[in-house]
């Protein structure tokens, strides 16, 4: 990563965990700092918290991030804070479509984010899943996936921490031809069960990325807090014991969450901060 160029990036986070308590807003953090501390760039970050203040930021960020959150991604159809949060994103999406600005502003959703958008955008279905997905689990990369930028250095398949009831499902081709939309990976293939998979990332346009996984998730941390015993009952209460030591066991194998965890918003980030370098060459 050069050095010359922007050196200074304002990231606006879109906090849509409604205040529930969580260790995606920390993750997301963490990694912000890091990567401005390793690369040697100050980077600047405001939080909005989007359900319960309907807060939303401006276009003044070089970079966004939506978080996850709890909630069903069909029920909120219609809200005053949806309502802000894709008046937001209209936003964005039009200052992106102006040649007269060469600044774009890049855009990553996480989980219930990249589930709300796929909704808005009629890009694909989001349904319930038949069971909770909950636990380290492996993706396979598709062809765009394997070219993908965000995803580099990624093997085939990689693991992702998953933690959700919804999902993406049954893409509009119609709709991903004409947006130039890109399905980038898919969840564990299983030819026995007779259930359709999972879109697991998409590529929306040049500056807009979604993964329903959870990329920030921090193995060391999330470790340290499911052997919390309160958050270890309440997990072999809801999903067994052999569940919680395959996470626990998973979570610190340095070529399962560790690696996604240092490669694919690292990498996004690093997507972004190049194109203001060559804006500004």
């Amino acid at each position: 990563m050069k050095s010359n160029g922007k050196n200074h990036i304002k990231i606006a986070i879109l906090d849509l965990y409604e205040g529930q308590p969580n260790q995606g807003m920390r993750c997301i953090r963490d990694i912000i700092k890091s990567y401005g501390e390793t690369h040697g760039i100050n980077i600047e970050w405001k939080e909005f918290e989007v359900r319960n203040e309907l807060n939303v930021p401006d276009t003044s960020f070089d970079v966004y991030i939506s978080s996850g959150g709890p909630g069903i991604p069909l029920d909120s159809e219609g809200s005053e804070w949806e309502r802000k949060y894709f008046n937001w994103l209209d936003s964005i999406e039009a200052w992106n479509n102006d040649a007269a600005k060469p600044h774009k502003k890049f855009v990553f959703f996480i989980c219930h984010s990249f589930q709300l958008v796929c909704r808005q955008i009629g890009l694909a279905k989001v349904s319930k899943r038949k069971s909770t997905a909950f636990g380290v689990f492996p993706i396979h990369l598709l062809h765009s996936g394997r070219t993908e930028p965000v995803f580099d250095g990624l093997q085939d398949p990689f693991y992702v921490v998953d933690s959700r009831d919804y999902q993406v499902i049954s893409p509009d081709p119609v709709r991903m031809k004409e947006l130039g939309a890109k399905m980038l990976c898919i969840e564990k293939d299983r030819p026995h069960v007779p259930l359709e998979r999972a879109v697991m990332a998409i590529r929306f346009n040049e500056y807009m990325i979604g993964t329903q996984f959870h990329p920030e998730a921090d193995a060391v941390g999330m470790s340290m807090y499911l052997q919390r015993e309160d958050k270890k009952q309440s997990v072999i209460e809801n999903h067994g014991e052999a569940k919680w030591a395959s996470m626990i066991e998973q979570l610190n194998d340095p070529d399962k969450i560790l690696w996604t965890y240092a490669h694919i918003l690292p990498n996004f980030l690093s997507q972004a901060i190049e194109q203001f370098q060559l804006v500004e060459a």
